[in-house]
């Protein structure tokens, strides 16, 4: 498999596309990491409204359990307490609540501000990659056979103004086997795809 092109100038292009993707996909993993944590911090509120609602309702448990034991009226008494720690509960849970929807919150938008610039330009430059990948891998099984294919690629690839530049009738000589012409049309499709002979 061909990863890069033997043209050095073309190679150097591909190396520091790849390290700038890569660079790319590490500098919004970080952004996203850091909009994560930073949304992360608008579940305090929620955390601390749980926590002190959990005491108060234990509190108020105490306070139940400590009056519900007066004989003949601790019920009586307690009842309120016993409001008062479901009211304090309920608190709590609703802050848990809130808790959880920041947390949620924070990965999707964490996750997103990481995917789409990355999706947005790997879609763009993935692709010419493979394409390179594939075409320079399979042209290089080529290099040390028979010209005659890859001369024909050209003919088919090649802008005229760069085949007449080769030969004032390139079809024609390549029907007629010139060896000469074959190999530079060969040798162009080749440089075309970043290889060389």
């Amino acid at each position: 498999m061909r990863l890069y092109a033997a043209a050095p100038a073309r190679c150097a292009r591909q190396v520091l596309g790849d390290l700038l993707l890569l660079g790319w996909i590490a500098g919004w993993a970080w952004a996203g990491r850091e909009v994560h944590d930073a949304t992360l911090q608008l579940g305090r509120p929620g955390r601390a409204t749980a926590s002190a609602a959990d005491d108060m309702a234990g509190r108020f448990n105490d306070v139940e359990g400590q009056i519900g034991a007066i004989p003949g009226v601790g019920d009586d008494l307690a009842a309120p307490f016993r409001g008062a720690a479901d009211a304090a509960e309920s608190l709590a849970a609703a802050g848990r609540s809130q808790v959880e929807f920041v947390e949620d919150g924070a990965l999707l938008v964490g996750i997103a501000v990481f995917l789409i610039p990355v999706l947005l330009v790997a879609v763009l430059y993935v692709p010419l990659r493979i394409r390179f990948v594939r075409r320079a891998s399979a042209a290089q099984r080529l290099v040390g056979a028979d010209p005659a294919l890859l001369a024909l690629r050209a003919l088919a690839n090649q802008p005229l103004r760069s085949l007449t530049q080769i030969s004032d009738d390139p079809v024609g000589a390549w029907r007629e086997g010139d060896p000469a012409v074959v190999r530079r049309l060969a040798d162009l499709e080749l440089r075309d795809l970043g290889l060389r002979r």
